[in-house]
């Protein structure tokens, strides 16, 4: 069983506010996120669940769990990386995401690949 000191997943981070799906004036602001996920271990993993904890400006939380990634639990082998976009709706214009996907391995050891935290912030509107 592998120590979390050597996670054998690489995960990044790009995210996008998404004006046109926003409403400032109704407290919803919309959010992008694209995610690449690398198994850069030695052994092939497939992610079979994932954990969100969405956090706004006035520290409420959303914990979000399910199966896969947009539909697919994505096998990765060693040296493969799965790219993936999906989205996220505030109430706040910042916040921030983290958590994990649940992760495991051809010989049935499980692991979790920590997703770091990341931050949704939407540009300053000019009035």
């Amino acid at each position: 069983m592998g120590s979390p000191d050597n996670n054998p997943i690489s995960i990044s981070v790009k995210t996008d506010y998404i004006e046109e799906q926003s409403r400032p004036e109704n407290h919803r602001y919309a959010f992008a996120y694209t995610i690449t996920i690398t198994n850069t271990g030695p052994r092939p993993a497939k992610l079979i669940s994932r954990h969100w904890i969405i956090t706004d400006a006035d520290n409420q939380v959303q914990e979000v769990r399910g199966q896969g990634v947009v539909g697919v639990q994505p096998r990765l082998e060693p040296g493969v990386s799965f790219e993936y976009t999906s989205g996220a709706i505030l109430e706040t214009p910042v916040g921030t995401m983290e958590g994990s996907y649940q992760m495991v391995e051809d010989d049935g050891t499980k692991f979790d690949a920590k997703i770091p935290v990341f931050t949704l912030s939407a540009p300053r509107s000019l009035h």
